[in-house]
């Protein structure tokens, strides 16, 4: 499937490009490559992200995301192609772009034995700065660590941790932010704090790339996503554009007091999986207001109870599973 994807994938890069034009593009990639042995990391990638946009990078494990997010943040040498931050090229000189961008990794690990204003104030000074009170302040606020300010970071728990690594690529103001996997082990209230906080920081004009294995994330976060696999961009565009390319209908699955088959296979615009009274009656729709608005009128007039209505909506993952595959790969 990824492999019928590729082919597709130039058109898709040209009418992005056609898409942000006229707009301030803040990143852009091109002809990227970077490979290690035999092994063709990432192959060939480009694409471009416009000012204020967060841009979702995600792929399996292996795929070549974070290996392309790397020479995007100059800290890994590309075999060939350009990466250009605000027009400043990355490379040869990745030095350039240090003071206009923050990177959150994938794992951080800090000083045990300094606080956590400690560790801003020691993060800020490596950018050659130094964090005023309100500053600080703001920072703590945003993180939710206020109240952890003295505390040692030995002491903080993982989420805890995982914001202060996020503020840490604040400290020096960036107008582009790299965040590799940033929710990654956060239980799900923190993982919501966390998206709060992304979105603030597009709300204030920051221009946020990110990495993540969760489709939700992506999906409520990203302006638009690029699925990478083998080190090829086999799609690009905004989530509700790709799940709708996808094609895939919504299911509808209930259970009933008796057989509803034959008003079942007059509903308009519905198919028929399985029909059974009891359990496991299923149907698929493109439109799910009229599939359901013409089951329960059915079912009204025939005199049968439904129950346990379930809707399941097509999403980002099942466009991620449909062009990368299921198989595991580590």
């Amino acid at each position: 499937m990824a492999r019928r994807a590729n082919k597709e994938i130039g058109d898709l890069i040209c009418a992005t490009k056609e898409g942000v034009q006229g707009l301030s593009i803040m990143v852009e990639v091109q002809s990227l490559s970077k490979g290690y042995g035999a092994l063709l990391a990432v192959d060939d990638v480009s694409f471009a992200v416009k000012q204020g946009e967060i841009f979702g990078f995600l792929g399996p494990n292996g795929a070549g995301k974070t290996t392309c997010l790397e020479m995007m943040e100059g800290l890994r040498k590309p075999d060939s192609g350009k990466v250009l931050i605000k027009n400043i090229p990355v490379w040869p000189e990745p030095g350039k772009i240090k003071k206009i961008i923050g990177v959150q990794f994938q794992s951080s690990a800090f000083y045990e034995e300094l606080t956590v204003q400690e560790i801003l104030q020691l993060f800020a000074a490596m950018h050659g700065g130094k964090l005023a009170l309100p500053e600080l302040d703001a920072l703590l606020e945003m993180g939710g660590l206020s109240e952890k300010r003295r505390a040692y970071t030995g002491t903080l728990s993982g989420g805890q941790k995982q914001r202060l690594a996020l503020m840490t690529a604040l400290v020096n103001k960036p107008e582009v932010i790299f965040l590799d996997e940033p929710t990654t082990g956060l239980d799900p209230q923190a993982r919501r704090r966390s998206w709060d906080v992304i979105k603030e920081l597009q709300t204030s004009g920051k221009t946020i790339i990110l990495t993540s294995h969760y489709m939700e994330e992506a999906e409520y976060l990203c302006d638009r996503v690029a699925i990478i696999d083998y080190g090829k961009i086999v799609a690009l565009d905004e989530p509700k554009k790709l799940i709708d390319k996808l094609g895939e209908k919504t299911k509808i699955s209930f259970t009933s007091s008796r057989p509803l088959d034959g008003a079942l296979a007059l509903l308009p615009g519905a198919e028929v999986v399985k029909a059974r009274s009891g359990e496991g009656q299923v149907l698929l729709a493109q439109d799910q207001g009229q599939a359901i608005a013409a089951l329960l009128e059915a079912a009204r007039k025939e005199g049968v109870t439904i129950k346990n209505l379930q809707v399941s909506v097509p999403n980002l993952e099942d466009v991620f599973l449909a062009l990368t595959g299921k198989e595991l790969r580590d």
